[in-house]
């Protein structure tokens, strides 16, 4: 494909065809504000609503302004970005914008974090001019994961193209007309009562505070403040490579030892690591791999393949709403956070010798749909949750920064034992290829019963939406996909459910783009994806640099199993840290 030329601010510029004014703008280093545009181009989420216009520029030949994020760029344009017209234009788009927008900036969750916040004050807006005799209102929307303050909605339907386009869930579109218009589920429904799958990912792409996480700090603030309970944290992978992020590090810098500090010098009791869970999650899902492979060669022929990973909860509710017929194939196991929550109170509970009641659970997850998860009432006992309290990453930097840590000057501590004790298999958990690659080590071991040849299996590894590999168990041919994304894992699961033609065994699935490290929780990206790339690779690193990378070798875990489950898959192992999946019909 041949590149065109254009000038842009008497600026020549080449750009592939198909290129925009704002593509060949961002080539030349000129800024030209957006507010609804978002390009994520590994996850091939393009957002070109054009619905803000303050992107306006002067195109030569052409009477109106037009929006540089959705003008094709022709050969030959020339364009104008700094004309006092696009300038007085850019003023007035935004200050309408601000007119209907609520003014409660000091409370807002996204204060600090704001798009429309930062491109008032690019602009250097002081006074609104514009005024009306009133502002669009809508009631607000609270799950247990998100909040939708649709008050703060600029259409800018970005949420509607993540959940259509990239996500393809389709909870979201824009409904009504003119000064009532807004995004909302059908009928304005609560999120509850759809489809939604509590994923976050509209909430990670939100430039305002019209969607946000159900923020949960003050209620982990409160159980560290009652003395008659114990309070102890897990802390998932993802989170170690994406805090620091936060606290002004670069994308990929690896805290985990000053993290473990910090939350020591909040208060918590004990501080342990998913990863834990993780390692327990292999035992378990490899083990029921295992297990229906050896009926399926044995000659069964219902035996329920591929067997599909069940850590994400976000996908859990996708295949639950959208492919009932295929709820017999996800994996029983139930994910790290609430395996962790399950052992931690019963096993570490009769270890301290309390009443599970009195022991808190709270987890630090990058994933907002955790929080829908541990509120799941098949994660309980008598009513009493198995993970109590879920906070996100942003909410645990939040809440550092409330105690006044500085996390620089922190020196690292280690997890906690018993539950704090991990692989390398465990941390990969993080990243999309990361489940199934830390199940084929411990699998290969045991089948085979003897050292893999390599263990790091690169070949599932990648940022490709959709992915498929086969590997070698000494003669036994295993054909592994992987999607991240639920757009992609729709395409593998009506793939499937169209007669397995690729012959599949088993299937990773990750909600969201690269998994648990672009969780709805992160720190926001802002639409960089070579963010979540560095968190990607700095999985990888901890995994490399870890003593013990096989989930069957850490010693923890085969102790819990010594002293209190038996074996993998074992009647209590099963009663424990093993779920069951149900049709949800949602609208």
């Amino acid at each position: 494909m041949s590149d065109i030329r254009i000038v842009i601010d008497g600026k020549e510029v080449f750009v592939p065809k198909g290129s925009t004014i704002l593509d060949g703008a961002k080539k030349l280093g000129i800024t030209i504000p957006t507010l609804c545009h978002l390009d994520l181009h590994d996850t091939k989420m393009v957002n070109q609503t054009a619905s803000c216009r303050v992107c306006v520029v002067e195109v030569e030949g052409r009477g109106n302004l037009a929006p540089s994020c959705a003008t094709p760029a022709l050969d030959g344009m020339v364009v104008r970005t700094n004309t006092m017209r696009v300038l007085e234009t850019r003023k007035t788009v935004t200050e309408l914008i601000l007119s209907d927008h609520p003014k409660d900036c000091l409370t807002c969750s996204q204060s600090g974090e704001c798009e429309l916040q930062d491109l008032a004050e690019m602009i250097g807006i002081r006074d609104i001019n514009i005024t009306g005799n009133e502002m669009s209102t809508y009631k607000k929307d609270y799950s247990t994961s998100i909040i939708r303050d649709m008050d703060k909605c600029i259409m800018c339907r970005r949420c509607e193209t993540m959940c259509n386009n990239v996500q393809e869930v389709g909870a979201l579109s824009g409904i009504n007309r003119g000064f009532n218009a807004v995004v909302s589920p059908a009928f304005e429904l609560p999120l509850t009562e759809t489809v939604c799958t509590h994923c976050g990912q509209c909430v990670a792409v939100c430039p305002v505070g019209a969607l946000s996480e159900n923020d949960h700090t003050w209620k982990v603030v409160e159980a560290l403040a009652n003395p008659e309970k114990t309070v102890i944290v897990q802390v998932a992978p993802a989170v170690r490579v994406a805090l620091g992020e936060e606290f002004g590090h670069a994308p990929g810098t690896i805290i985990t030892g000053k993290m473990v500090t910090a939350l020591k010098q909040i208060g918590f009791d004990q501080v342990f690591d998913t990863d834990f869970a993780a390692d327990l999650t292999i035992m378990e899902e490899g083990t029921e791999l295992l297990g229906r492979l050896g009926r399926f060669l044995a000659g069964e022929k219902d035996v329920p393949l591929p067997i599909l990973t069940s850590c994400c909860p976000a996908w859990v509710n996708f295949v639950e709403s959208q492919f009932p017929d295929l709820i017999d194939i996800p994996s029983s196991a139930k994910s790290p956070q609430q395996m962790f929550g399950a052992v931690a109170k019963s096993y570490y509970a009769d270890i301290l010798k309390i009443d599970r009641k009195d022991l808190v659970v709270v987890s630090v997850m990058p994933c907002l749909a955790k929080k829908y998860e541990a509120d799941r009432v098949e994660f309980s006992v008598d009513g009493n949750p198995d993970v109590d309290l879920v906070i996100s990453t942003r909410e645990l930097a939040h809440l550092i920064e409330q105690v006044n840590i500085d996390i620089d000057e922190l020196e690292d501590s280690e997890f906690d034992k018993p539950l704090g004790v991990s692989t390398g298999a465990g941390v990969i958990f993080g990243s999309t290829g990361g489940v199934i690659e830390a199940a084929l080590r411990t699998a290969y071991e045991v089948h085979v019963k003897k050292p893999l040849p390599k263990i790091d299996f690169e070949q599932l590894r990648g940022f490709e939406g959709v992915r498929a590999a086969e590997v070698d168990f000494d003669g036994l041919k295993l054909n592994i996909g992987i999607a991240h994304g639920l757009g992609n894992a729709k395409a593998l699961l009506t793939e499937i459910r169209n007669g397995n033609p690729r012959n599949f065994h088993a299937i990773e699935v990750m909600a969201c783009p690269g998994g648990c490290i672009g969780g709805g929780g992160q720190p926001y990206h802002h639409g960089d994806s070579s963010i979540i790339k560095k968190r990607m690779d700095a999985i990888y690193q901890i995994d490399q640099d870890m003593p013990i990378r096989k989930s069957h070798e850490n010693e923890a875990v085969m102790e819990l199993y010594d002293k209190y489950l038996g074996e993998p898959m074992s009647h209590k192992a099963h009663d424990l840290l093993h779920t069951h999946y149900s049709q949800k019909d949602k609208a």
